[in-house]
């Protein structure tokens, strides 16, 4: 037998993974007894070259979150040991905190080990700077209180001086020695040619471009940044509430009425209050000037008196023409974008109304659509458990339960039989577990995975395998025969498929790959027709989910610590920098709630999926959460698959839904 792969049996060689597996192999039960010495069977290292492996678990951590001063194996071996002090003059530390010389830097040889001093040598992408250590980072990741470089570097002592020259920048009292100090500042990093060239032409700007990502803003005192859509909600982001200040202009932007008045003070004024002999505004602006002027204009609408004179309104729904006298119907469902409507949205001359699709019903706000039937609940793994949670009541109970020393990994669930599927890492198999019945069993084996997912339309399961770059699949109806029988769907041409996501109706998968080249792909269920999604913008996007009511694609970025989402086309990309998005795993969408696991916090979260605000912990356990799962139409109701085919959101193109595609084995879609 291969000595590192496989271990002996009186029937010969089996894998070393099948130890210990609770399975018996060998016709004499030898591969699930204990050795002499009444240790359990050793399983061997399931984590790859990628990464580490915590001692005496099966739980696999990234290489770079060694010595990264949080702790991530439950025992806290990864932070022990690490040293406390710097490198010696004339030294270099490793990202992994190993010391070598200076100068074997970028000499072609992986002298630290985890070949971080080589990693440096390559440029980095514009809007990224380099830590010391070597590490590219953003750039508005610079003074922002948290160490992103493990050697400290982003966050220098002259960070201080950095904010209080900011300060006084935006009071006007740096002039041009602002513009001198700020370079000094930021001169021990590497900051892009884009970044230079808007600093020496905006002097007092160049922070805008340092500290913020480009889909955000930086507050006026400097100590933070807010999304582009967070500015003139009516919520207060930023600490100075400066994301609200100058927002008079905006009184006629989606939510408010096209008859509103601008105060001079920051409020908004309903135009019929104007002119009335009573001063409505605070600061009087509403009041006086030519408020005695007649109006004597041909309006559509309405015609208002102002202090600037007599103008045309135009009632709700409606906006003014060029001409300043005719009215213009107002597209809601356009101009207000997604947020306008949950699902649907149809506009009317002067209104719109939304609607939601089959199997939901809209809330009596007439904007919010819910789902009918049995409360939706939220499948989680936690350490060797799946807990089953109620998203509208909040109770908790367990669904399943495996041995103590093994984890429940990626998980997904077949809504036509109710069965729970799961990576078992320590077996490295993919196992079930009926909800119904409780049966359980062994789907394959031999298997590594990150993320596995259901075609419960066309009855197969994928997953995907990082370290071969690949995607595999097995009917999901197959029985462990001791031969591992699936196929692989895809090969070749992939850097580290990551989290993958189906969308069994139209026979369509998507998938996150985490190599060198951090992108989103769409391919058809069979692996043709591949394509790129998304390649710009991504930082290592670990969390993939579908919300197919709206037609998007979101995913958390584990990197970049944001959430971001896009439309199934690419199009229509917005993000969202969240601090608390730290190490999400998995992620599931449901009616407007976006739902993740985190591990280095060992909790699982939600955020509106629209805005990202409201964010709210829902379990928070002693383990680490992985797998998640909204099993939307997981109502013990055979009939629920069938409302999907004959009703869905979008056209069934799922060859392999009627008859098994007239396949005798495995039948792949490709609509």
């Amino acid at each position: 037998c291969a000595a590192s792969r496989q271990a002996a049996c009186a029937a010969g060689c089996i894998p070393v993974p099948w130890l210990c597996d609770g399975e018996q192999q060998c016709p004499d039960g030898t591969d699930e007894q204990c050795g002499q010495a009444g240790e359990c069977c050793v399983v061997s290292s399931v984590c790859g070259t990628k990464k580490v492996q915590c001692p005496g678990t099966h739980h696999c951590i990234p290489h770079w979150e060694l010595c990264d001063r949080h702790q991530d194996c439950e025992d806290g071996w990864d932070e022990e040991g690490c040293p406390q002090q710097p490198c010696l003059p004339g030294q270099w530390q490793c990202r992994n905190r190993v010391c070598i010389m200076a100068e074997w830097k970028c000499n072609g040889i992986d002298d630290c080990g985890d070949s971080s001093d080589e990693d440096v040598c390559a440029p980095c992408t514009p809007g990224m700077v380099r830590c010391d250590e070597g590490k590219c980072i953003l750039e508005s990741l610079m003074c922002d209180d948290k160490d992103d470089c493990l050697d400290g570097t982003d966050e220098p002592s002259t960070c201080g001086e950095l904010h209080a020259l900011l300060a006084a920048a935006h009071l006007g009292g740096a002039g041009g020695r602002g513009a001198t100090e700020l370079s000094h500042l930021l001169s021990p990093f590497a900051v892009s040619p884009q970044v230079g060239a808007a600093f020496s032409a905006h002097p007092l700007t160049p922070v805008l471009h340092v500290s913020c990502s480009r889909t955000h803003v930086l507050c006026r005192d400097g100590t933070g940044c807010v999304a582009q859509e967070y500015l003139c909600d009516g919520e207060k982001d930023c600490a100075d509430g400066s994301d609200e200040d100058g927002c008079t202009q905006l009184c006629n932007t989606p939510g408010r009425s096209h008859s509103s008045y601008p105060c001079g003070l920051g409020s908004c004024l309903n135009a019929s209050l104007v002119c009335n002999g009573r001063q409505d505004c605070t600061d009087g602006s509403d009041e006086g000037g030519n408020c005695s002027v007649p109006c004597q204009q041909s309006c559509t609408h309405l015609c208002y008196p102002l202090p600037q004179g007599p103008r045309c309104w135009c009632g709700p729904g409606y906006r003014l023409a060029e001409d300043g006298l005719s009215c213009m119907d107002v597209d809601e469902c356009m101009e207000w974008g997604k947020g306008v409507c949950s699902q649907t949205c149809l506009n009317t001359p002067g209104s719109y109304s939304c609607g939601c699709l089959p199997g939901y019903l809209l809330e009596p706000d007439g904007h919010v659509c819910k789902l009918t039937g049995p409360e939706p609940k939220l499948l989680v793994a936690v350490q060797s458990e799946v807990l089953s949670y109620g998203l509208r009541s909040g109770h908790e109970e367990v669904v399943l339960a495996t041995d103590k020393d093994r984890v429940v990994f990626s998980l997904d669930y077949d809504l036509v039989e109710r069965k729970v599927f799961w990576m078992d890492l320590a077996t490295e198999s993919i196992r079930w577990q009926d909800l119904n019945l409780g049966k359980k069993g062994t789907l394959v084996k031999g298997v590594r995975s990150d993320c596995i997912a259901v075609d419960w339309l066309g009855r197969n399961l994928y997953w995907t395998d990082g370290a071969a770059g690949q995607v595999l699949a097995t009917r999901l109806g197959a029985a462990w025969q001791g031969i591992p029988e699936y196929t692989v769907v895809m090969d070749g041409d992939l850097d580290q498929p990551h989290s993958l996501v189906l969308q069994p109706l139209a026979g369509l998968m998507y998938w996150s790959e985490v190599g060198s080249h951090t992108r989103l792909m769409e391919a058809s269920m069979d692996g043709s027709r591949r394509h790129v999604l998304l390649a710009q913008g991504l930082g290592w996007p670990t969390a993939l989910a579908l919300d197919l009511p709206t037609q998007r694609i979101f995913w958390l970025d584990e990197k970049l610590g944001s959430v971001g989402s896009a439309h199934l086309d690419g199009s229509s990309v917005k993000v969202l920098k969240l601090r608390w998005v730290r190490s999400p795993f998995a992620a599931a969408v449901c009616e407007g709630q976006l739902y993740w696991s985190e591990r280095k916090t060992w909790s699982v979260q939600q955020v509106d999926k629209a805005s990202g605000k409201n964010r709210t912990v829902l379990l928070k356990r002693q383990g680490q959460p992985h797998g998640l799962q909204v099993p939307t139409w997981g109502a013990p109701n055979p009939a629920v698959p069938a409302l999907l085919i004959s009703h869905p959101a979008q056209p069934c193109t799922n060859g392999c839904a009627k008859s098994n595609g007239g396949c005798a084995q495995l039948c792949l879609p490709n609509p």
